[in-house]
């Protein structure tokens, strides 16, 4: 796959077929993400990957502490504003509505968009999940690292046929992954990734997400026309 149509074709898919992945596949599509770039070849990054009893365990797991005591979770870095503000806010606010309206959920409906948001836990029913860690010991510049090398493995993840969904929804319950898998004290649970086949009939799969054009985000200097 020609890497413009990788990125272009890459999107969060929120609801995956049961195929299963080979090992093998996976550790390429990993293979190629570690040659993501790093601040003096650090590579800081730590994978978990599951997949079958191991898996479904663990997802029951955090479904039942995110339907019962989600209160006393929380992730161990910030990733939202703590206040929202334009074009943030309103970009925010707009993919949350485009998704339910492709699920067909009103947006009063508290009840269903809570089992729509429960569903990030069982990783969209892909048949992998990775929970991406990086150790807590390094500073800021290593978060930019890391987003590279995720980056990498959503897109290797098209080049093999595959779709993912990156989902910082796991860092809030990083205490009951530790129960379940060797994820080192000094580790920050950053983000959950589901992995598998898009289930091309699920209306969720539909949605596509607008991009600024390059005009409201880039400035270009010294360019002559």
């Amino acid at each position: 796959m020609h890497i413009d149509n990788a990125i272009r074709s890459r999107k969060s898919v929120r609801r995956f077929r049961p195929d299963a992945i080979p090992r093998a596949t996976i550790e390429h599509i990993l293979e190629l993400a570690a040659r993501a770039p790093s601040g003096n070849n650090v590579q800081p990054w730590h994978v978990q990957v599951v997949a079958g009893e191991i898996k479904d365990a663990l997802c029951r797991d955090i479904l039942t502490a995110a339907q019962h005591d989600a209160g006393t979770h929380a992730p161990e870095y910030a990733y939202y504003p703590d206040d929202w503000f334009e074009p943030y806010r309103g970009r925010r606010r707009e993919v949350g509505f485009s998704l339910y309206h492709q699920l067909g959920i009103a947006r009063d409906d508290t009840e269903a968009r809570n089992i729509q948001m429960l569903r990030n836990f069982q990783f969209f029913d892909a048949p992998v999940g990775l929970l991406i860690g990086l150790d807590r010991r390094l500073n800021t510049g290593s978060y930019i690292d890391l987003g590279m090398f995720i980056q990498n493995i959503l897109l290797a993840a098209r080049g093999q046929g595959l779709h993912s969904c990156a989902q910082a929804a796991f860092a809030n319950f990083h205490q009951v992954v530790r129960r379940h898998l060797p994820l080192p004290d000094e580790d920050i649970l950053v983000c959950g990734i589901a992995l598998g086949y898009e289930d091309g009939d699920a209306p969720e799969n539909g949605l596509e997400t607008p991009r600024a054009p390059v005009s409201e985000f880039a400035a270009f200097h010294g360019f002559e026309g």
